[in-house]
């Protein structure tokens, strides 16, 4: 049968670091030393995975790491932690601001953890146990894996920081119908992700200031300086909506003006031909008594006439500065 556990680590203890079989992690689980494993939650035997191997865990716990829908939060139970994060959408042809949560339980010897796609951050992290600042804690673990979502979260947005700063100085330099788009995608990636992480700020900072064995002073200073970090990126997410919404006004402004002038100018013209035509109108009526029909010279003074006209009424829209 293949096993569901996508990850399964000791974290402390003799193997502390080492990769662990299925059995050896439901063996982990019930010990005192930590362990971690990481479950697929949209696999429909993952239920009966924990249920049967993780019945100790609170039903409202369990219920909730297989739930279909959450938002950031963290809810202490006894003394361990229900903690849902979010981190970037990885999938391909996803929206990267469309993000994927994992769901955690952390108690003082386990981690259990779970995610509905694939999530190559877990990766980087177990990477990371082969280093010296391997998490032999559970608050150490939460803290990194918060950093590592955290690392995450900030390349997209420190990305959709540049394009936000190209489109601005395309649109003051060259503004474009075309560019409206380009602003209205960058604005609502922006308004997505702020609406994602301003919870996880709340969720990271209940963590941090909850009281009981669970985090270490060190875990608690790690947590504070992520939790500084997502709390900037709100604010920076804030005011790249306010300038793509003063941008998006601005353009809507320039391209405004834009049709003003020609508006303007086509009136110019208007104002200028309107007599022209109606004289051309008039003479070009194919009745007798018409002027100047047996004069040879009758065109070149037509002509002459129109011209005078026509300078006649530029003449009076400048004295009325029209332009």
């Amino acid at each position: 049968m293949t096993s569901l556990l996508r990850h399964a680590y000791a974290l402390d203890g003799p193997r502390a670091g080492q990769p662990l079989s299925e059995a050896e992690a439901i063996a982990a689980l019930r010990a005192d030393d930590l362990a971690w494993v990481h479950l697929p939650a949209t696999d429909p035997g993952t239920r009966a995975w924990i249920e049967t191997h993780l019945g100790y865990l609170d039903d409202h716990a369990t219920e909730a790491l297989v739930a279909e829908e959450t938002r950031p939060r963290a809810t202490f139970i006894g003394d361990g932690v229900l903690l849902v994060l979010r981190g970037i959408n990885p999938g391909a042809g996803a929206d990267p601001e469309d993000m994927v949560s994992v769901r955690i339980w952390a108690d003082p010897h386990r981690i259990v953890t779970l995610s509905r796609q694939p999530m190559p951050v877990l990766d980087d992290l177990v990477a990371s146990f082969a280093g010296p600042d391997r998490p032999s804690t559970a608050g150490a673990f939460l803290a990194a894996l918060a950093d590592f979502l955290n690392n995450e979260i900030e390349t997209f947005a420190a990305n959709l920081s540049e394009a936000a700063a190209d489109i601005e100085e395309r649109v003051i330099d060259t503004p474009d119908p075309d560019q409206r788009r380009t602003v209205m995608t960058i604005r609502l990636a922006a308004i997505t992700l702020r609406r994602h992480i301003a919870p996880q700020r709340d969720a990271l900072e209940a963590l941090m200031r909850a009281t009981g064995p669970l985090l270490a002073a060190d875990d608690r200073r790690h947590l504070l300086e992520v939790h500084d970090r997502i709390t900037r990126l709100v604010e920076n997410l804030d005011a790249m909506r306010e300038q793509l919404s003063v941008l998006r006004e601005e353009l809507a402004g320039q391209l405004s003006d834009r049709i003003n002038r020609n508006m303007y100018l086509l009136s110019i013209l208007s104002a200028v031909f309107l007599p022209l035509g109606f004289f051309t109108g008039l003479f070009g009526i194919n009745i007798a008594g018409m002027p100047g029909t047996d004069d040879p010279r009758a065109f070149a003074l037509f002509a002459g006439a129109m011209l005078a006209v026509a300078l006649g009424v530029l003449g009076f829209l400048r004295w009325k500065r029209w332009f």
